[in-house]
């Protein structure tokens, strides 16, 4: 089998879709009809071009039990790492159960498993209580702000914040620095611009903790990981400055 399979985009996540749903209906999920809601980097190629491909789906998940051996058997046969497609989201800070709420229709497969996917503000609203510096969170935000741009479907600072609210009840959970990001973004415009600045910042940071993590093992922790980040990156720039002073 291609590692090829091992990237999930666009063409071959709705080739995964249509596999799971034949299997969760062969192993007897055609009693209980399934209900996937597709998030985070596999929600982004399913609505927009910006990103070609994401490492797993994150989803919510309705079906039956035997969903869980549908979903094994079909990473079994692509090749695909475990846990493929997963609902661990629902564990973390941008999980609402008001997703479902505002999630859209995306497509039936095979009769049995109906998928939806969530988009524009809402899609942003939770990428900015995730925030994360060094995942695709940030640079998401903009592809999408950029894309709906060019569709004629401006996308403002109201309508980010009546999503936020109707997600979360409050911008209380969005760090102050998130706030000002999506602030200065949208009052900036230059989407393109800041797209590909914000995208070599998130590149540069994960090479930072890969770093960390590979000369201090089992010391990175979710809890830990802006903070570490933060320290690794005033470390770099000091760095840096000290080389510019030296060759001058």
């Amino acid at each position: 089998m291609s590692s090829d399979y091992n990237v999930i985009n666009k063409d071959n996540l709705n080739r995964y879709l249509n596999e799971l749903s034949k299997a969760y209906k062969k192993l007897g999920g055609k009693h209980m009809p399934a209900e996937i809601i597709l998030i985070g980097g596999a929600a982004v190629i399913e609505n927009y071009g910006f990103r070609d491909m994401t490492t797993d789906v994150d989803a919510v998940i309705h079906a039956a039990s035997v969903m869980e051996d549908a979903i094994r058997q079909v990473g079994d046969k692509f090749q695909l790492p475990h846990g493929w497609l997963n609902s661990d989201f629902t564990k973390t800070v941008s999980y609402s159960r008001k997703l479902e709420d505002y999630s859209i229709f995306y497509k039936i497969f095979n009769q049995v498993l109906t998928v939806r996917t969530v988009n524009a503000e809402y899609l942003i609203a939770m990428k900015l209580r995730s925030g994360r510096k060094y995942k695709n969170d940030l640079s998401d935000i903009i592809g999408i702000l950029a894309e709906h741009e060019k569709l004629g479907d401006t996308i403002t600072y109201e309508r980010i914040d009546k999503a936020v609210v109707s997600l979360y009840g409050s911008w209380d959970g969005i760090s102050p620095e998130t706030v000002t990001f999506i602030k200065g973004v949208l009052s900036d415009g230059e989407y393109q611009r800041v797209f590909e600045a914000i995208r070599k910042n998130e590149e540069n940071a994960r090479e930072i903790l890969l770093d960390f993590q590979e000369k201090y093992p089992d010391v990175l922790k979710d809890d830990n990981v802006n903070y570490i980040l933060h320290k690794q990156q005033s470390k770099q720039e000091l760095l840096e400055e000290l080389k510019k002073k030296k060759n001058e």
